[in-house]
């Protein structure tokens, strides 16, 4: 470990010592020849504005420089590095330096470019430089280098963290320099951002002559919230590709836009810095009357509006009273597939009339040759989809005809990747739910600069929900969790509109009655929707999902039920009032109950954890009660000498489970339980006695906690122990009482720190994700949409679109190289197909030609039946060719003797139904689109920061779940 640690430590001095020489060479090669007096090339001032604070950033990293090179000289002593970064970079100087050149960077392109363009003698100087250099490398590769500086530098210390043992003395100042450069950049990456959107608006601005448009353009409340270079498509009355044209399309605020892309610039120029596009407004359409067409949505002709095919002429095809989307080619051969079925059923009729017995000539066979083609109309139908995972269609408004009526217009739109089509999909569905009334300024802000957050930005309040029924609205909220799973009945984009998918429990019990009660909401569609009630005996204090120890043997989704489940799947854990435990198939909810684990003192259960193989339980009576799962994955209790955990005299309020320990409160101690052999190491998390840990949540190196009284919550090392921060939420809004409020639940999700309070207020903070320490060091934001009564959990459901969902092709999109000539398009699909090889994913064409199915295809797939399952059957071979002496010796069968069942090129096809797919080897590398939620639980909802006359609150006495979404996230 110290001689990698030693690597390291070289590369970040080489990387530190290469980037002060990038910095030199603008500097001295550069600004300085342009900036002397017989130097008449560029104006001073202006060169002075393209270098902007270039020179301070240098001297910057000198005085870093000198600083790592006393920290490397002193290496064996020390081994310490942390510290210089968080001492080097944590000062808002810094900030400032680089905020200020990043701000300016675009302009100071712009000017790099227009000077080029008027000042030849410019062009030239930069072009001798460039010939000049040892790398060739131009003015603009060596100005973007401080903008990659701290994403280099995270790397770099991410390795330095991961090969530092926990005991080191530089573990906690690696954390915290990683804490302190991830917020940094974070910062500088959503300046570039906002500095990149500006622009991009600018040079729309400048070509519309539309008055409306260009005052939503120059608006300051317009937000460009996406855009991208897609391509549009044209289709032919024949359904041949007319055109295919690169189209810039944005999304603002609450408006789309479709511009022409103009990207060429002098050849000269556009080697040395990037040239702007120039765009031409096409259209533009309001977000509210643009609908996302999909594959088998009904015709989107109604009452009210008509559709034309201006756009999109012969790209739909009518299947089954819908309307499907795709390539014309592929309905095409979905049509003669259609076609060749039904000849093949009336064949059947007719073999069914034979009065000879024949080995491949009889019902049998004809009945094969039936399910064949089916299996291959299905493998089409699904080639179809999948060509449509990269075809975005949009019906927006045109002009009324001539009656009156509006008129819908189809635009195709071909995106780069499936991930590319899915993110415009979901930007598009919560852009227009930022349009409601709850989310218009649905967050208050407090930035410490002035600027508005970006739209997407901030969580959008979805949908409210109304818990247990109105007979039962007395039962008190006490716990939700989001048991996951895959619905492969959700299409593609149904997939990014809709909740994170699987199922959402809600528990609780108490008020005036002694019963408990679990709602289960599926999630698998825009809104939540109850879909099983759960009645108990006793009420509900907390849930718990145990995933199935071995994931090889993880219980599929409906594959067994009743008993077994809890031995085979995963499984959740209702703690109750009375002291039991409850466990529920995760999977099969008809069943009542699994298993039913009891405590020796029937304490109530307040809190359940899994680790490894145990169950922790946190008992009201300040003990732990600990469960062991069996090989089998029965939950049994472990033997009694370890049964219970004494914490303390008052209730254990909180369990968190972290790597291999388990967290538990009690009092205002927390206790560190290691999980396989039970010892316990226990401290003290607040001086004040009366103040018990409530509530625990972890993130990277550090765990906030929240406690029973006050407004405070405090930050720990995971490692050390020590207490590394401390907020009080009731001085960070103006919504909050001071003194009459505490913490009442605690969420960490998606970079963000949810706080909900008694009050019914909730704050949120912005966090590091990295293995960093979670610290707050932004300004809070609160939600004005808040509950009536406290906050009584936070619960966040998160899940990750299957990777089948996101496989672009299948292995059967190949062209038929017959096609061209061929079926009524004439010379018309030739240009068709020329449109869709372009069109195609090159990288998977790629893989296509060198694959096996490519090599000695013929140009027509031949049907073969399956030898095993015919080599029985009564009767002669039917064959052109001379009988034999003993026929049934070989039972290989020759082309010509007219075999059919199963696909020639694909034998698996005919075995499963479904495609092969290509090796890993040969796939790029795919990202990981992950769904995510928040809900929030608590008596009514009611709207903040109103007037008092204005504010409302709908009833106060009634359960209600708010629900939040964030936008879809890629990662890999």
């Amino acid at each position: 470990i110290d001689v990698v640690r030693r690597l390291i430590l070289r590369s970040i001095v080489q990387s530190e010592s290469s980037y002060l020489d990038s910095l030199k060479r603008i500097l001295q090669e550069y600004q300085k020849p342009l900036l002397e007096t017989q130097s008449v090339i560029l104006n001073p001032k202006k060169v002075r504005q393209i270098f902007h604070r270039l020179h301070e950033i240098y001297q910057c990293h000198c005085m870093f420089q000198i600083a790592l090179a006393s920290r490397v000289a002193e290496w064996d002593q020390s081994e310490k590095i942390g510290d210089l970064f968080v001492a080097s970079f944590s000062k808002s100087m810094v900030l400032n330096l680089y905020s200020d050149y990043i701000n300016n960077f675009t302009s100071a392109m712009a000017l790099i470019k227009k000077a080029c363009l008027s000042k030849p003698a410019f062009l030239d100087f930069l072009k001798r430089k460039q010939a000049s250099s040892p790398d060739r490398i131009t003015l603009y590769g060596l100005m973007v280098k401080p903008i990659q500086r701290f994403p280099q530098f995270i790397l770099l210390l991410q390795d330095m963290l991961k090969n530092t043992p926990r005991s080191h003395s530089d573990r906690l100042p690696l954390q915290l320099a990683l804490t302190e450069l991830e917020t940094l950049a974070e910062k500088l990456n959503e300046q570039k951002r906002l500095a990149d959107q500006e622009a991009e608006i600018q040079h729309l601005a400048h070509s519309t002559g539309e008055r409306n448009l260009n005052k939503l353009l120059n608006s300051e409340q317009r937000q460009l919230i996406h855009c991208e270079l897609l391509t549009e498509i044209v289709f032919g009355d024949k359904g041949q590709v007319i055109k295919s044209k690169e189209r810039k399309v944005f999304l603002i605020n609450d408006t789309l836009i479709c511009a022409n892309v103009n990207l060429k610039g002098p050849p000269d120029i556009n080697t040395l810095v990037p040239v702007g596009p120039k765009y031409t407004v096409k259209w533009s359409a309001s977000l509210l009357q643009t609908q996302v067409v999909e594959v088998g949505q009904d015709s989107l002709q109604g009452k009210d509006g008509v559709i034309t095919a201006r756009y999109a002429k012969c790209d739909h095809v009518c299947v089954s009273g819908k309307v499907l989307l795709g390539p014309p080619r592929l309905y095409q051969e979905l049509e003669e597939l259609q076609h060749d079925l039904a000849v093949v059923e009336e064949v059947s009729l007719l073999v069914g009339t034979l009065h000879g017995i024949y080995q491949n000539l009889n019902t049998t066979v004809s009945q094969d040759w039936c399910l064949a083609l089916q299996r291959l109309i299905r493998l089409k139908e699904e080639e179809i989809q999948n060509a449509n995972k990269c075809r975005l269609r949009l019906s927006v408004p045109g002009k009324p005809d001539k009656s009156g009526r509006p008129v819908s217009i189809m635009v195709v739109f071909n995106t780069p990747n499936p991930f590319s089509k899915i993110s415009w999909v979901n930007r598009l569905h919560l852009a227009k739910i930022a349009q409601r009334k709850e989310n218009t300024s649905g967050w208050e802000c407090a930035e410490e600069d002035g600027k508005t957050k970006a739209l997407l930005s901030c969580p959008l309040l979805t949908c409210k929900l109304s818990v247990f029924s109105s007979r039962t609205h007395t039962l008190k909220l006490e716990a939700a969790l989001h048991s996951p799973s895959q619905s492969r009945l959700l299409g593609f984009c149904t997939a990014s509109t809709s909740l994170p998918q699987g199922y959402l429990w809600v528990a609780g019990g108490g008020g005036n009655s002694n019963h408990g009660q679990v709602e289960i909401f599926s999630l698998n569609r825009a809104s939540a929707r109850l879909v099983k009630t759960l009645p108990l005996r006793a009420p509900v204090l907390c849930l718990e999902y145990v995933k199935e120890p071995c994931p090889s043997t993880v219980l599929q989704e409906g594959t067994e039920k009743g008993p077994r489940a809890a031995k085979t799947g995963n499984i959740i854990c209702v703690g109750l009032q009375d002291g039991s435990i409850h466990v529920q198939s995760s999977v099969d909810t008809a069943v009542q109950c699994l298993l039913t684990l009891v405590n020796p003192d029937n304490c109530p259960v307040l809190c359940l954890k899994h680790l490894l193989s145990f169950l922790f339980a946190g008992l009201a009576n300040g003990k732990v009660a600990i469960y062991h799962r069996k090989t089998g994955g029965e939950l049994s209790q472990i033997p009694l000498s370890h049964d219970l955990v004494s914490l303390g005299s008052k209730p254990v309020y909180c369990l968190l489970t972290l790597e291999d320990t388990m967290w538990a409160s009690c009092e205002n101690q927390v206790t560190v339980i290691q999980g396989d052999s039970l010892c316990m190491q226990s401290f003290e998390a607040h001086s004040d006695p009366d103040f018990h840990v409530s509530h625990m949540v972890h993130s990277g190196g550090g765990v906030w906690m929240a406690f029973t009284k006050g407004s405070s919550i405090h930050l720990f090392h995971t490692e050390t122990l020590q207490q590394l921060q401390e907020i009080n939420i009731s001085t960070r809004t103006n919504y909050l009482s001071p003194g009459h409020v505490c913490v009442s639940s605690l969420l960490i999700s998606q970079g963000m720190l949810w706080v909900g309070t008694s009050q019914g207020v909730i704050i949120t903070f912005s966090v590091p994700t990295l293995e960093g320490i979670p610290k707050i060091t932004g300004k809070a934001m609160t939600s004005l949409n808040a509950h009536c009564g406290a906050v009584d959990f936070l619960v966040s459901a998160s899940s990750t679109l299957a990777s089948d969902l996101l496989r672009r092709d299948s292995i059967f999109n190949i062209s038929k190289e017959s096609a061209n000539g061929e079926g009524g398009g004439g010379g018309g699909n030739v240009e068709g197909e020329r449109g869709e090889q372009k069109l195609e994913n090159s990288h998977h064409r790629e893989n296509l030609e060198t694959s096996p199915w490519k090599q000695d295809k013929p140009k027509h797939l031949l049907l073969q039946y399956h030898l095993h399952s015919t080599s029985q059957l009564p009767g002669k071979l039917l064959t052109a060719q001379p009988e034999q002496a003993n026929p049934r010796a070989s039972p290989d069968l020759q082309m010509e003797d007219g075999s059919i069942y199963e696909v020639n090129e694909d034998p698996d096809v005919w075995l499963r139904g479904r495609p092969l797919e290509l090796g890993k080897e040969g796939e790029a590398k795919r990202n990981k689109v992950t769904s995510t939620a928040i809900f929030s639980g608590g008596r009514g909802y009611r709207r903040i920061g109103l007037s008092a006359s204005e504010e409302t609150c709908s009833d106060s006495s009634e359960n209600t779940l708010l629900v939040w979404q964030l936008p879809l996230t890629l990662s890999q």
